[in-house]
């Protein structure tokens, strides 16, 4: 953990590089020094099937969905949502300039015990 799931629509792709996106995510939580980097795993979904407000302009969204294990302070989870969700307002700032464009962000913090296994982590000790 952490991991990261982008869902954006389909047309931004012609517009911007999501692969640069996830590794500017990932830089942003491996230099929190919180999250062990072995564990972090960003992906992202095109979505190409929606439906935005009255569907009349050529709107986008990007939603984030954050994911990490239990444990980390209030101010922790704060800091790394705000410099995430910043990471990904900076990178659509010029399209936004242009086009319309919503951007979320949902944190998600495990409450269980998961099963996983990571022979990953290994290279990072």
């Amino acid at each position: 953990m952490p991991h990261v799931i982008l869902e954006y629509t389909d047309n931004l792709s012609q517009h911007t590089d999501i692969q640069l996106l996830l590794e500017k995510i990932n830089s942003v939580l491996i230099e929190k020094k919180v999250y062990p980097i072995g564990g972090i795993r960003s992906r992202a979904h095109e979505v190409n099937y929606y439906h935005i407000a009255d569907g009349k302009e050529k709107d986008a969204f990007v939603h984030a969905i954050l994911k990490i294990g239990k444990g980390r302070t209030e101010e922790v989870k704060k800091a790394t949502c705000e410099q995430v969700f910043e990471t990904i307002k900076t990178h659509f700032e010029e399209y936004c300039k242009h086009h319309y464009l919503a951007l979320s962000l949902e944190l998600i913090e495990f409450q269980h015990a998961t099963l996983k296994s990571n022979n990953i982590h290994e290279r990072f000790k």
